[in-house]
Parts: C-alpha cells; structure tokens; sequence
C-alpha cells in the first residue's frame, strides 16, 4: 500500500462517490474501491461511438421517402384547408 495526498475538497468528493456506492451496492466501500470505481467509469470505447455513428444501410432512400411523403401531406392539407 502506498499513501497519496489530497487536498480537503478532493477528499470531501471522494468520500460522497463512497457513501453512494455504499449505498447503491449495500456493502461497505473503501476510499480505493471508490477510486477504482471512478478510474473505470471514465473509460471510453471510441470504437462503439463510432460504430453507434455510422450511417445505417438503406438510409438516403428512406430519407428520400420520407421527405416526398411530407410533401405529399403538406399538399393534402392545403388542399383540405385552403392555405
């Protein structure tokens, strides 16, 4: 085990993020499960974010269809109401 220093905030912090993981697992949390908790949240996958943002097959048709259909409905509702 090694000691590390924080200032009085940072501990403050810490041992809120403690008290709600005890909380959520309804078990007792140590500080170093707590900053194991919080190193491992902030992990990010780059490869899903751009996987989840590719465009999907197909979509340019579907949005052609779509934007056409609209026309078609802002048509009927001028002829339906006279605008």
């Amino acid at each position: 085990m090694s000691t590390i220093s924080v200032t009085e905030d940072v501990k403050k912090a810490l041992l809120k993020v403690a008290s709600e993981l005890q909380l959520k697992w309804g078990r007792r949390v140590d500080l170093n499960e707590a900053i194991r908790y919080l190193i491992t949240r902030g992990v990010k996958r780059p490869d899903l974010l751009e996987q989840a943002c590719r465009p999907i097959p197909g979509f340019k048709e579907a949005y052609e269809e779509l934007k056409g259909e609209r026309l078609k409905d802002e048509e009927r509702a001028r002829r339906k109401f006279s605008l």
